[in-house]
């Protein structure tokens, strides 16, 4: 059970990943979720919409959202599966890899709050 102390903790620290994300939003034009999946998508070469969701901690419909922003944004494309055309697979764009290794991840302070963790 959640005692007060810790409930304001959580708060905190939900305000800090806010900041955070604000800042990326304003130095890249990406949320949290976009530049975490542009990340894993780097790591992984592709991922199909359930494997971004589980990786991500996303439901299917939030999955889906953020897949869908950045491929309007250019950043990632989809291509059918070779044994099952019913499977998407998605992969970063040249554009999405420059976008990713565009970003100064160093540049981004992380509230304080985050620092301790």
């Amino acid at each position: 059970m959640f005692d007060k102390q810790k409930m304001c903790r959580l708060r905190d620290i939900y305000r800090s990943i806010m900041e955070l994300e604000n800042g990326m939003e304003a130095a890249y034009g990406l949320n949290l979720n976009e530049a975490m999946l542009l990340c894993t998508l780097s790591d992984k070469g592709n991922m199909t919409a359930g494997e971004v969701g589980e990786c991500l901690g996303l439901t299917q419909s939030n999955a889906s959202k953020v897949i869908r922003s950045l491929e309007k944004k250019g950043l990632l494309r989809r291509s059918l599966d070779k044994n099952d055309k019913r499977v998407m697979h998605f992969q970063l764009t040249r554009a999405g890899n420059e976008k990713l290794s565009g970003m100064d991840c160093h540049s981004i302070e992380l509230p304080p709050m985050l620092e301790d963790l």
